[in-house]
């Protein structure tokens, strides 16, 4: 979403609106794919009922939700045990399909960054105590994710799939969760071959995700190792590249 669909100040671009309507009288779905949470993406895209979100870990296709993926007990333990090694300021949120849960004493170095993307938040005093199954562990670190956050997790848990989503987030998640996973289970579910699947993308978080579509569109401003893998390169997000090339594709 930031850095592909969404502008330079994180808004929809105007013409959103009209190229959603357009593609519903083409029959084409519009499916947002996402880091961000279930909620946070029905608050964004209130006339939308098919959504990738939490990296493609729940995915929800004409107002069911029809896939999740967990991530394991003893992996979901050593996710925080990681991060408990981390040396430098950082939040914690460990996600489910409906909310996120954080210590409220994080939450505080970080509020601002997690409300953007996280509309259904729950304080918890202690992440270990959730019995609720985990699909994500979002790490934010305004040091930079890349930086500080991902050798660690990579060394700790590389045998999961740790994806750096931003420039200050980083996300864990089941070794099957993944929004190209995601992408194939809605396509399945809609009943439509991926090689007439598009996606677009500009971070590493969608890498699988442009792997797995008919058709791959990275944003010109998108990391390096997405334009190595692309169909298409699209013009930047600042430039409102998506709508650009839907507005070609659509009648």
């Amino acid at each position: 979403m930031d850095g592909t669909l969404l502008d330079g100040n994180g808004q929809l671009p105007e013409q959103f609106a009209d190229v959603a309507s357009r593609a519903t009288a083409a029959g084409v779905t519009l499916a947002p794919a996402s880091g961000r949470q279930l909620a946070t993406l029905q608050r964004m895209f209130p006339e939308s009922s098919t959504f990738l979100a939490e990296n493609g870990t729940v995915v929800m296709y004409e107002g069911r939700i029809v896939e999740t993926t967990a991530i394991a007990a003893a992996d979901y333990q050593a996710i925080l045990d990681a991060a408990g090694t981390l040396d430098v300021a950082h939040t914690v949120l460990a996600c489910t399909p409906h909310t996120a849960f954080v210590r409220p004493d994080q939450l505080d170095l970080a509020a601002v960054e997690v409300s953007k993307y996280y509309a259904s938040v729950t304080p918890v005093d202690d992440l270990r105590t959730i019995d609720e199954p985990i699909i994500k562990v979002a790490v934010h670190c305004a040091a930079g994710a890349e930086e500080h956050l991902y050798p660690t997790f990579l060394n700790a848990v590389g045998d999961l799939n740790v994806a750096v989503s931003g420039a200050v987030w980083m996300d864990v998640m089941s070794p099957l969760g993944n929004k190209g996973r995601g992408l194939a289970t809605l396509a399945a579910a809609a009943g439509v071959e991926l090689s007439r699947t598009a996606a677009f993308g500009d971070f590493l978080n969608d890498y699988e995700l442009l792997h797995t579509a008919g058709t791959a569109v990275a944003m010109a401003n998108a990391h390096p190792r997405l334009k190595e893998i692309a169909d298409l390169i699209a013009p930047p997000n600042t430039e409102h590249g998506v709508i650009q090339v839907l507005d070609q594709w659509l009648p």
